[in-house]
């Protein structure tokens, strides 16, 4: 039997359609399509219980993004040779998928929700993740999950000056600006990407390039669900009990009392408990049977009536919960070279948030070894984030590196990579750990800004600093809002907008944008540049009252490498048989030495904690590369390396040995080559010449002695 596969077809202009294809693979799934460009094709599902959890009052969306091995004829890295955990690009690429379809759910909506995406045929040229968003949004298109769809994700680069949509791996390379955007027909939901200083107007451009490929795919969508069956009417649900009466008493006696307690600018732990005697006063007119029946309802109109005062006061008042106007950026206070044994380290407090960022300085054997599906990669440049429990006060299990963590690691790396030196300037591999020891909104940006710090402490040349900020937005029915600079946790909470912008004086480097409502109009996202530009300039000249540029020289206990070119045919002669001459070169001078070879060249690496071991390894490399010229009648110093019977053989220059003759050790006859020699002896000798014979080179060690007669 042969099954006939609805699909729909997305003309991508120059670059190969985007094809989607529905009732042909995992029919059982409440929705599954396969998006196809090129040889890539995801395969997404989409499965949603019919009924919620008892209590819930937030969607239980649960994104993965896998990456299958054999899509690309590969084996996985490992012993088990088997997916296992998911590795950080698939991360990052669920959570791309999952901050653009969150905010499209309707509110009330509390089933368990389950959306994977799986790549399932590589193309090297034609890249998974700017089509994931697609997939996972034509996945729900075709369900009768109910969702305010579609949406769709795209990745828009400047590749020359001028703007690609969805751009091939080999086109991606000579970009200066890489987004995904995510969107609806009519608004923006999502933004995140690097990019090379560009301006605000830029990246708007861009951005609304972006919106019109996502319309056309938003399209495509529609069409598609008009010819399945089941898409046509979404279910019904009813996931939230609803008390009009309870909620009116809520609203009476609370929010006048929460509206005075958020206008009242108190720090975190002060406003928390406000709110909590708040709440606890109007419970205790219930009975305990009373509050175990409404808690539900109880827990939601305090939020809500809590969540509605905070709002009105931004909006009508322009007052924020620390007393703040909608501009003013906290309080910041920097250090650097805060902790001796870091390569470099910094501190950056703002407000009630706090970074400990450090800096290590390693070589080319430190690089991390990313086994990706479609293009494995080594990187010289890591930053860890991490985020204890004890920075927001709280006492919690404490376990493996989360997907907040990675994500949030990833935008610091963003925002910086982009002012790294080159190899050439700076050949070390670089680690930054950003330890947040205080949380209050914004910690991704205090590490951007903290590891610029931490950067500049350790000597590292980078092009220009970089400092970031985390804008906010609260809205009203009626079309009005307020653009919040330097958001506190709450206010991301209880809000619209987190938009993370990070950048130098002369542009931006990286943007990560997420929102709670349906989109976002084009004029908003242009006043929110504007505004995160003045704020983020402050902060940078906050930042460089503590340190302006890059130390002159690393710290002293930094290890110090050297980098240079040799010719690729001389690389065997320095690894040696079996890596023999490498070895023995790295145990006698204690530096370390890594060698590759890239387009076609040799490239030695050579990293000491000190100079004189440096020096030395560079020597010994370079005597084998380019060997120095033995001259005769010259006078040289070397190791005894073998005795025999009739004489020492003796090293001249590295990789040349010659012939001391025992009637050429001392001018006195000599029985036995030990009385005068030792193995591993440095001796001064001369240069006679070659032996006709043999072409052995002639040493005389009697040569620099006093003949007898002179003595006398």
């Amino acid at each position: 039997m042969k099954i006939e596969a609805i699909t729909t077809t997305i003309d991508m202009g120059s670059s190969a359609p985007i094809t989607i294809e529905t009732g042909k693979l995992a029919k059982q799934a409440h929705g599954s399509v396969v998006v196809r460009q090129g040889d890539t094709m995801l395969l997404a599902t989409v499965v949603a219980n019919e009924e919620a959890k008892e209590g819930l009052d937030f969607l239980p969306l649960t994104v993965e993004y896998r990456e299958k091995y054999a899509a690309a004829g590969r084996f996985p890295g490992g012993y088990f040779k088997r997916e296992a955990r998911p590795y950080d690009d698939e991360i990052l690429v669920s959570r791309l998928i999952d901050r653009a379809l969150r905010p499209m759910f309707p509110d009330d909506f509390h089933s368990d929700t389950q959306v994977v995406v799986s790549l399932i045929s590589a193309d090297k040229e034609y890249l998974p993740d700017s089509l994931a968003g697609l997939a996972a949004s034509a996945a729900l298109a075709v369900s009768d999950i109910p969702f305010n769809g579609p949406i769709s994700e795209v990745r828009v680069a400047r590749i020359n000056g001028a703007f690609v949509v969805n751009p091939t791996w080999s086109q991606l390379a000579h970009a200066d600006l890489d987004m995904m955007v995510a969107g609806s027909a009519d608004s923006i939901v999502m933004v995140e990407g690097e990019m090379q200083e560009v301006s605000e107007e830029v990246m708007v451009e861009a951005i609304a390039i972006a919106h019109t490929a996502i319309q056309a795919q938003v399209k495509a969508q529609l069409e598609l669900a008009s010819k399945v069956e089941k898409a046509a009417v979404k279910r019904e649900y009813n996931h939230e009990p609803k008390d009009e009466e309870l909620k009116k008493k809520v609203w009476d006696e609370c929010y006048a009392k929460f509206y005075a307690a958020v206008k009242t600018p108190t720090g975190k732990k002060e406003r928390s408990a406000a709110f909590h005697q708040i709440e606890e006063e109007f419970f205790a007119q219930f009975t305990a049977e009373e509050k175990a029946a409404n808690a539900f309802l109880l827990k939601k109109y305090t939020h809500d009536c809590l969540k509605d005062a905070m709002r009105r006061m931004i909006l009508d008042d322009g007052i924020r919960l620390d007393g703040r106007d909608t501009r003013t950026i906290r309080p910041i206070w920097c250090e650097v070279d805060y902790l001796p044994g870091a390569h470099g380290s910094s501190v950056f407090t703002r407000g009630e948030t706090q970074s400990l960022t450090t800096l290590t300085l390693g070589t080319k054997l430190d690089e991390q070894t990313i086994d990706s599906v479609v293009h494995p990669r080594n990187d010289k440049f890591l930053l860890h984030y991490n985020f204890p429990p004890f920075s927001t006060g709280e006492a919690r299990p404490i376990r493996s590196t989360g997907r907040r963590e990675i994500g949030h690691g990833n935008l610091a790396l963003r925002a910086l990579k982009p002012v790294l030196p080159e190899t050439e300037k700076c050949p070390y591999t670089m680690r930054i750990v950003s330890d947040i020891l205080e949380s209050n909104g914004s910690s991704s940006m205090a590490t951007v800004c903290a590891g610029t710090l931490a950067l500049m402490d350790g000597g590292v040349p980078i092009t220009a600093p970089v400092s970031g900020i985390a804008m906010g937005l609260i809205t009203d029915e009626n079309g009005k809002y307020s653009i919040l600079s330097d958001i506190l946790g709450d206010e991301d909470h209880l809000g619209d907008m987190d938009f993370k912008v990070t950048g130098t004086s002369k542009g931006i480097t990286a943007c990560q944008m997420d929102i709670k409502i349906k989109g976002l109009s084009m004029q908003l996202l242009t006043d929110a540049l504007d505004q995160a530009k003045q704020g983020r300039l402050h902060i940078l000249g906050e930042m460089m009252k503590t340190i302006s540029e890059p130390r002159e020289d690393y710290k002293p206990h930094a290890p110090r490498i050297i980098s240079f070119e040799i010719p690729t045919e001389e690389i065997g002669k320095v690894i040696g048989p079996g890596g023999k001459v490498i070895q023995e070169i790295q145990k006698t001078t204690g530096a370390t030495i890594s060698i590759e070879e890239r387009d076609n060249k040799g490239f030695v690496e050579i990293a000491s904690a000190d100079k004189t071991s440096l020096d030395a390894a560079v020597n010994r490399v370079k005597s084998i590369v380019w060997p120095p010229q033995v001259e005769i009648g010259a006078t040289y110093e070397g190791p005894v390396k073998t005795i025999q019977p009739f004489g020492a053989f003796v090293e001249i220059i590295p990789g040349q040995d010659g012939l001391i003759h025992i009637s050429e050790l001392e001018w006195r006859r000599v029985d036995d080559v030990n009385e005068v020699l030792k193995v591993g002896d440095l001796v001064k000798f001369k240069v006679l010449g070659k032996d006709p014979k043999t072409g052995k080179l002639k040493l005389s060690r009697k040569a620099l002695l006093p003949k007898p007669e002179e003595q006398n």
